[in-house]
């Protein structure tokens, strides 16, 4: 049986979760969705921790059981890749797998960006780029009209579908009926994301030299295999795995098991071969301090 473990830590004030499944010196920070807990990745990170992996699934600002504050300015791209490194220090650990799905999957490239030093590696599943705003606008802008406006209309819902948790253990549909939540600290989840960048742009993206498996999805519009393939044939060191859908590697993650577990294996053989022959990690160009980043923003 794996190890599992649930903890905190404190980032610009405010209160973290993550969860650890797993051990080694292998880490691979596993991140969720918009609007989506950490379990919604539980089934992954179950079997990748029995092959040997140590899977961290940190819960973003506003999201699971971490803090949600309620106003939107606190939900920006760049700050959730300043909250996957700020997880890195709190655990002391140098550089990391980091991957997730669709809000996940682009955190990892703007850590990727941002702090290459930091990344052996990422996965990208659902990524949503250029060509995948318009279904961002039409699913998204709906829900944050329905949350800021209505929100004594959804409550109820919400509250009434906590009382099913008691009807399953299945952490993937528990995760799915924990989604619905606070409509006001929902509706500020959605107004920051959706009124920044959505993801580093494409002279950002093409200078990422890290190994990324790209994760598409056949059948979602709003994260239209288009963006995949237009990602894995950017990346230098990219290869794109087909899905049909988002349930697909959740339900039945033999599907998608050993193109991952497969890459895992191989993006560490390299780090640790080249630590073994004392080469540099990856220099980072302009990046930003996280620490000097959290105390100018905190002063006023």
């Amino acid at each position: 049986m794996h190890q599992r473990r649930i903890d905190d830590f404190t980032w610009q004030g405010h209160r973290l979760v993550y969860e650890e499944r797993g051990g080694g010196d292998r880490p691979f920070v596993l991140l969720h969705g918009l609007l989506l807990p950490a379990g919604v990745n539980a089934h992954i990170a179950n079997v990748l921790a029995e092959h040997g992996h140590r899977v961290i699934m940190l819960e973003l600002l506003g999201h699971g059981r971490s803090d949600k504050p309620t106003h939107a300015y606190h939900y920006r791209m760049d700050k959730t890749a300043q909250q996957v490194v700020a997880l890195l220090d709190h655990l002391g650990i140098d550089r990391a797998v980091v991957g997730g799905v669709s809000l996940g999957a682009n955190v990892t490239l703007e850590v990727a960006t941002k702090y290459p030093d930091r990344l052996v590696a990422g996965v990208c599943e659902m990524p949503v780029l250029e060509r995948g705003t318009i279904g961002v606008i039409l699913q998204l802008e709906p829900l944050l009209f329905l949350f800021r406006y209505a929100g004594d209309l959804v409550r109820p819902v919400f509250r009434a579908l906590q009382h099913l948790k008691r009807l399953t253990s299945n952490e993937l549909y528990r995760a799915v009926i924990e989604t619905g939540g606070e409509p006001r600290e929902m509706a500020a989840v959605l107004h920051g994301f959706t009124a920044g960048p959505i993801c580093p742009s494409y002279e950002e993206r093409i200078k990422v030299q890290h190994p990324i498996l790209v994760i598409g999805h056949k059948r979602d519009w709003m994260h239209p295999m288009d963006d995949a393939e237009a990602l894995a044939a950017e990346l230098p060191n990219a290869r794109l795995h087909k899905l049909r859908h988002f349930f697909e590697a959740r339900m039945h993650p033999d599907r998608v098991l050993d193109e991952l577990d497969g890459f895992l294996d191989e993006v560490w053989e390299v780090e640790e071969q080249a630590r073994r022959a004392g080469a540099p990690p990856e220099a980072a160009e302009d990046q930003p301090d996280v620490q000097n980043a959290e105390a100018a923003e905190a002063t006023p």
